[in-house]
């Protein structure tokens, strides 16, 4: 399978198969589900990029889509987990593009409401079903029980990650 994988990561796969300090047939499986991830990445860039739109844009696309009065920046960058400076650069190119208004809040005005335009709930409702059913045929030809054990091994790669570990009195399943 080594056509999967990507030259960085065949280089490093030949390194740790010459140096034999580590089983390389859980490195490539690693790799390999790397290259997935960055694939299936790219694809998605390629989909929106027509639009005008990155993942993240269209993230927020969907987020005010059935929001008429609108979120605050603050409500859209905790819903799409980013940083509120990443989101004033998002919402500056929303805004440059047509997908969004911003407006003062009537009893404060130091208060912003972001809501979509016209523009916006048109793309984003049609963008919105044409990429969950893209994402959906990334898995046509998987039985149930084929999805279920993906994700079941999916579950255990997730546990073994510093950031899937429980912290010291977290509940096991509030990592999800």
């Amino acid at each position: 399978m080594n056509e999967m994988l990507e030259q960085k990561h065949l280089a490093l796969l030949n390194e740790a198969e010459r140096r034999a300090t580590a089983p390389t047939h859980n490195i490539r499986a690693c790799f390999e589900l790397l290259t997935l991830a960055g694939a299936i990445d790219r694809d998605c860039a390629a989909r929106l990029a027509p639009h005008r739109l990155s993942e993240s844009k269209f993230v927020l696309l969907f987020l005010l889509h059935d929001k008429p009065g609108g979120l605050s920046p603050h409500e859209l960058a905790e819903r799409a987990g980013v940083t509120r400076a990443t989101i004033t650069g998002l919402l500056d190119g929303l805004e440059r593009d047509g997908f969004i208004a911003r407006r003062g809040g009537l009893d404060d005005r130091r208060k912003v409401a972001v809501s979509l335009t016209e523009a916006g709930q048109k793309t984003a409702r049609d963008l919105f079903n044409e990429h969950t059913e893209w994402v959906a045929s990334l898995f046509e030809g998987f039985a149930d029980d084929e999805r279920k054990t993906l994700n079941t091994l999916l579950q255990r790669i997730w546990q073994n990650l510093e950031t899937g570990r429980p912290q010291a009195g977290q509940p096991k399943d509030a990592r999800a």
